[in-house]
C-alpha cells in the first residue's frame, strides 16, 4: 500500500472528529521513540481533543542507558571505543565521550556493528551494545562473527534492554497512570505482537501496535479508546503489513544463541529484573564488563533533570523547570535532549 494512503487528509479529518467526541480524560503513553518524534512531527498532539493526552515512554535507547556506562567507557585507556552516533553526546557522571575523544580518547561513530570488527583487525576494540530488541540481533550476530574470525581484539559492553519488562515495571509501579499503550513498531517486528499479552492479562490494560504514519497513529488511538469504551481490553496489531503475532524467529534464535535474559539497570527507572541481556558463557570472552572489570552502578549526580521523571511518563518535557533555558539541543542537561529520538528533543524541536 503507497504511503500516501495513510496520510489521506479525508481519512485524518474523519478519525480525528470522531476522538474529538471523547470526553473522559484518558492518558496514552507511546513506548517507542520513533512515535515520539512521528508525533511531533505529524502535529498529533494538536488534533487530538484535550480529553486525550499522550505521553512518552522509556522508548530511546540512549535515555535509559545508566551513567556508569559512559564513565566506564571514559576510564578504559588503549582501546578503540565504537558506538553509535546519539551516545557519544549523552552525559555521564564524567562528562561524555564527545568531550573524552577532545582529550584524547579513540571514540568513532559507527553505523553498524560489523564495522567494530574491522577496526579491531588494527586495535583493541569495544563496541557499546546498547538498544532494543531492534538492534540487538544484529549486534548478537556480530559476536558470533567475532567467534567464527577467533578476533581476540573484539568485545562488546552489553547494555540492551527490553521493551515487555519495563512496561510490566511501569505498572507496577503505585504512581504510574496509563490507560493504554501505543506498542512499538519496530521492536514488534523482532519480538511480535503477543509479546505484550501482559499488558491485558496481568493489568488490565490494551496496547495497539501501530506504524509511524499519521493514520496509523491515529487508528491506533481510535482502536484503544474503543477498547476502553467496551471495557475490552486487548493486544491489536494496527502495522500487520510489517508485524506479525510471533515476530522474527530466525532473529530470536540468534539471540537466544549468544545472550541471556538479566536483570539490567536503567537510567531514572532504577533496577528491573530481567529487563536486560548479558553475553552467555559460550562467548564470554568478548564480554566487555568481564574483560575490563567494569561495574554498572547507579549512581547519577544531581543536576535538575527530570528525564527520569519523563521516561516514566510522570511529567512531559516542558514540566521540567531546565528545559528550554538551562537545557537545550546544543547544551543537553540529560539525555532525553540528546536523542533524535528523545522526548525533550521531540518536544523543543516540535511542541514548543
Amino acid at each position: 500500500m503507497h504511503l500516501n494512503n495513510f496520510r489521506n487528509p479525508e481519512l485524518i479529518k474523519k478519525i480525528v472528529a470522531e476522538l474529538h467526541g471523547w470526553k473522559k480524560p484518558i492518558k496514552f503513553m507511546e513506548v517507542c521513540g520513533s512515535h515520539t518524534m512521528a508525533i511531533g512531527h505529524w502535529g498529533i498532539r494538536k488534533l487530538l481533543p484535550k480529553s486525550i493526552l499522550l505521553i512518552s515512554g522509556p522508548g530511546c535507547p540512549v535515555c535509559v542507558t545508566p551513567s556508569s556506562v559512559i564513565d566506564s567507557l571514559i576510564d578504559l585507556k588503549y582501546v578503540t571505543i565504537a558506538t553509535f552516533g546519539d551516545l557519544v553526546r549523552v552525559p555521564g557522571n564524567k562528562g561524555t565521550l564527545e568531550q573524552a575523544r577532545a582529550k584524547g580518547l579513540d571514540v568513532r561513530m559507527i553505523y553498524s556493528p560489523m564495522e567494530a570488527l574491522e577496526m579491531a583487525r588494527e586495535k583493541e576494540t569495544v563496541f557499546v551494545g546498547i538498544g532494543f530488541e531492534t538492534t540487538i540481533p544484529g549486534i548478537a550476530y556480530t559476536i558470533m562473527e567475532a567467534s567464527r574470525q577467533n578476533l581476540k581484539n573484539f568485545s562488546v559492553l552489553p547494555a540492551f534492554k527490553l521493551v515487555p519488562p519495563a512496561l510490566d515495571a511501569l505498572l507496577s509501579a503505585k504512581d504510574t497512570n496509563v490507560n493504554g499503550f501505543i506498542l512499538p513498531g519496530h521492536v514488534s517486528v523482532i519480538i511480535g505482537s503477543d509479546a505484550y499479552s501482559l499488558l491485558p492479562e496481568k493489568f488490565g490494560i490494551g496496547g495497539v501496535v501501530t506504524g509511524f504514519e499519521p493514520l496509523d497513529i491515529l487508528v491506533g488511538i481510535k482502536k484503544l479508546t474503543d477498547q476502553i469504551k467496551t471495557e475490552k481490553p486487548e493486544i491489536e496489531n494496527e502495522y500487520s503489513r510489517v508485524v506479525s503475532s510471533s515476530g522474527n524467529l530466525q532473529a530470536q534464535k540468534v539471540i537466544e544463541k549468544v545472550l541471556k535474559v538479566e536483570d539490567a539497570l536503567w537510567r531514572g527507572l532504577g533496577w528491573i529484573p530481567k529487563s536486560g541481556l548479558g553475553i552467555k558463557k559460550e562467548f564470554g570472552e568478548f564480554n566487555a564488563i568481564r574483560k575490563y572489570g567494569i561495574e554498572i552502578t547507579d549512581t547519577e549526580e544531581q543536576t535538575g533533570c527530570r528525564c527520569g521523571d519523563v521516561l516514566k511518563g510522570k511529567i512531559i518535557p516542558p514540566e521540567c523547570l531546565l528545559f528550554g533555558k538551562v537545557c537545550l539541543p546544543n547544551n543537553p542537561i540529560g539525555p532525553c535532549m540528546v536523542s533524535s529520538e528523545g522526548s525533550c528533543a521531540a518536544y523543543y524541536k516540535y511542541e514548543r
